[in-house]
């Protein structure tokens, strides 16, 4: 059989017949109430190094909001697993923070502990019975946040973090949605529009308001960052995260928002002379992110007669070994174990100190509130 013939003969999986069940019928291993953490918690006890270099991210960050220079947060899904939440709320709050970034798991366990109070699945056994990330509510929901602020032009994080805060969305009419698809074929919201529309009519969701409450959303720190008007993006994989084992589930959207979203992202990259960037248990996403997102910005500065963006701090946080090595002395050898701790070396040619805090991620978040505050 031929390459092409074996290709035309593989049928991909369908996944508008996927059996979703509903979410509060899950075994949830993790819960808001246990997890979270108030302002008045003593955190955990770190190491002197790591004692030292919170010491010298107060301080960078109390330099860069007097220049109002940008402070920008990458963070994975388990600072907000952890209870960060009410924590990070206070630094925005406070103006301490300027941007937040996530993953797209940062999002899903956000979105699942604002509306179920509850989240994390057991992936063994849920993934041998077929039922691992097939829930109703997390997919519908998620999407419904992501087409209905495409429309408004907002990305993936500012959409659901809205969605959350203001208790649901207002869907428009399916047949003025056609109308102004078949008008202006060409516009730049046609795409969003009739994503919404052709998911309208599958999903059966109707013209109006569809009011979902999250009674706990003082756990999510997308609805703060809406809240306190903090930009907040998100960078997904599609296949990723659990909303693709879906019927809902559209790249097309993820996509659409994650594209808005690295824009804004680059905004805040834009204004980081002189700031700071917290990078706190984001193994790949942030270093990838980041790095492309800065050539990107200098790539547009050096156009214009400018020099490369410079005078920032970086700091990383994770719980991995760094390998003894002291990243203020460069990059190491590849003969050396820390030469492949990928989210340090990338941080490390980002034309900036770069500090490693072998670290508890909350621990961290707490101990640097306590110093600003």
């Amino acid at each position: 059989m031929s390459s092409r013939t074996a290709h035309q003969a593989l049928v991909p999986l369908d996944l508008s017949q996927l059996r979703v069940q509903p979410l509060a019928e899950r075994r949830s291993l993790t819960r808001c109430e246990d997890v979270l953490l108030p302002l008045s918690a003593s955190p955990s006890a770190i190491s002197d190094d790591a004692a030292i270099q919170l010491d010298r991210a107060a301080e960078a960050i109390r330099a860069a909001r007097e220049r109002d220079a940008a402070v920008i947060l990458i963070y994975g899904a388990h600072l907000l697993r952890n209870g960060a939440a009410l924590v990070l709320d206070a630094l925005m709050e406070r103006g301490w923070l300027t941007h937040l970034a996530t993953n797209g798991a940062g999002t899903i366990h956000d979105w699942e502990y604002a509306w179920l109070g509850a989240s994390t699945e057991g992936v063994a056994d849920n993934v041998a019975s077929g039922t691992f990330g097939c829930w109703k509510e997390t997919g519908d929901f998620i999407h419904l946040a992501l087409l209905a602020g495409a429309l408004e032009e907002l990305g993936y994080g500012l959409s659901l973090g809205r969605f959350i805060h203001e208790d649901g969305v207002t869907l428009p009419d399916p047949g003025a949605l056609h109308t102004l698809i078949s008008q202006a074929p060409a516009h730049p919201l046609t795409p969003a529009r009739a994503d919404l529309l052709r998911t309208m009519l599958e999903r059966g969701w109707g013209a109006g308001r569809v009011a979902v409450e999250h009674r706990w959303k003082h756990a999510s720190i997308l609805a703060s960052a809406w809240k306190h008007s903090v930009p907040m993006t998100v960078h997904p994989g599609i296949g990723y995260d659990i909303i693709a084992n879906h019927p809902a589930f559209n790249g097309g959207v993820l996509g659409r928002g994650a594209e808005l979203d690295f824009k804004l992202f680059g905004g805040s990259v834009a204004n980081l002379e002189g700031g700071v960037v917290l990078s706190v248990g984001s193994a790949i996403m942030g270093p990838q992110v980041f790095e492309k997102s800065l050539s990107c910005v200098n790539n547009l500065r050096l156009q214009k007669g400018r020099a490369p963006v410079a005078g920032h701090s970086i700091f990383v946080v994770d719980l991995q070994d760094g390998g003894g090595w002291d990243w203020a002395h460069g990059e190491p050898p590849k003969t050396n174990p820390a030469y492949y701790l990928r989210f340090c070396k990338s941080f490390s040619r980002m034309g900036a100190p770069m500090a490693y805090l072998q670290c508890d991620n909350a621990a961290f978040i707490q101990h640097l509130w306590k110093r600003l505050a």
